[in-house]
């Protein structure tokens, strides 16, 4: 088998990042749909209203987070499928050398979707078991009639089975299409990085700017992941500190859960990709004298305005979510307070972002610190 079970087990970021999708879209979607089939037992003015507001909100939050983590897992299932070619591309142009037709070495990357099964399949179980606490949460106000939780069979096949299987069709695709390369090039593992400098915007420029340069723009989707980390913990973290007042404790908290777990994970998974890229260029770099600290700032520097631009791009995410639930989906709802931008929240988050990144900055760099040029060379 080209790809194996353990390769499949590596990919740990896609089955957070589904978990966390499943967990949130089965909360509200099942809740929908089973306070959908009562409607006709409201009848307080009060609950209409509120009825609708809940509605629609299950409706947003469905189709924002998990279209947005959505796209996340896919563009982390192109990256990986991508990264597992390019590291076995002597294996892989043996077997096309050998007669293996593309479709047929490819056809063994459906074991990717396993990731997200595993994902899916536990967000889905962990979310049943809090249905019945989230029930009573969003009817705090007894405006309802108590309903029970009922599973869907439906729900857990669009939540379960067909993401597992469209990323597994997905991965086949994509792997097919990058083994459409000569079988030497598979053999030499050459990759074809596109140069996005000029020689003249390159001319004039100092060798350690030009390579951190070259270091972002080469690895695109290690740009998207960091500033999604950074996306994540400002969004996530703002979000849960103005719920106090919107929502409850407990959303507060499952909100901050899921952005921090997304946010290291991502982050974690981005750096050590970035590392172990770059571990050649550094074994060079402290060959010809570079100081640690001049290697840490031309690999791991560059990042650093991507994750600030993330943060608050995180942030203006957070602020127009909340500005339309409150002002368009709850706007008949008595007794929501009014909402404006929180800048304590704002500069508590920045704090924690700023250090929480340095921190592991600095872990890696000491990565960077105790990687031995003699294993480097020799790989």
């Amino acid at each position: 088998m080209v790809v194996g079970m353990k390769d499949a087990l590596k990919l740990i970021g896609i089955s957070v990042i589904a978990c966390c999708a499943v967990f949130v879209c089965t909360l509200f979607l099942n809740y929908n749909i089973d306070i959908t089939a009562m409607k006709n037992e409201i009848t307080m003015a009060g609950g209409i209203v509120m009825y609708n507001a809940i509605v629609s909100t299950g409706k947003v939050v469905s189709a924002v987070s998990g279209g947005c983590l959505a796209v996340t897992s896919v563009i982390m299932l192109l990256f990986y499928v991508k990264n597992y070619i390019d590291t076995h591309g002597k294996e892989l142009g043996i077997l096309k050398a050998l007669g293996y037709s593309n479709f047929k070495i490819s056809k063994h990357f459906w074991i990717f979707g396993l990731s997200v099964f595993i994902g899916c399949a536990l967000g889905y179980a962990a979310a049943f078991l809090y249905l019945p606490s989230f029930y009573e949460l969003q009817n705090a106000e007894h405006l309802f009639p108590e309903i029970k939780v009922q599973f869907h069979l439906y729900l857990a096949f669009l939540l379960v089975v067909v993401p597992t299987v469209s990323f597994a069709v997905l991965a086949v695709i994509y792997a097919c299409f990058r083994l459409k390369k000569p079988v030497l090039d598979l053999l030499k593992e050459k990759h074809n990085y596109k140069a996005t400098s000029s020689k003249k915007e390159t001319k004039d420029m100092p060798f350690l700017k030009e390579l951190t340069r070259s270091t972002v723009r080469g690895r695109k989707s290690l740009v998207f992941f960091i500033a999604f980390s950074a996306f994540c913990f400002s969004a996530m973290v703002q979000m849960s500190m103005s719920m106090n007042e919107l929502a409850s404790e407990t959303m507060a908290v499952m909100v901050m859960t899921i952005g921090l777990i997304l946010a290291f994970m991502t982050l974690f998974l981005s750096l050590s990709s970035v590392v172990k890229t770059n571990a050649k260029t550094i074994a060079m770099m402290k060959i010809f004298g570079y100081s640690e600290r001049e290697c840490n700032g031309a690999v791991l520097g560059g990042y650093r305005p991507v994750s600030y631009i993330g943060f608050a791009v995180g942030t203006a995410y957070q602020y127009f979510l909340l500005r339309i639930m409150v002002d368009i989906v709850f706007a008949d709802v008595e007794n929501i307070p009014e909402f404006k931008f929180d800048f304590t929240a704002f500069a508590v988050s920045l704090v924690l972002f700023i250090i929480i990144y340095e921190l592991f900055m600095y872990i890696y760099s000491q990565r960077i610190k105790k990687l031995s040029i003699k294993s480097v060379m020799l790989e």
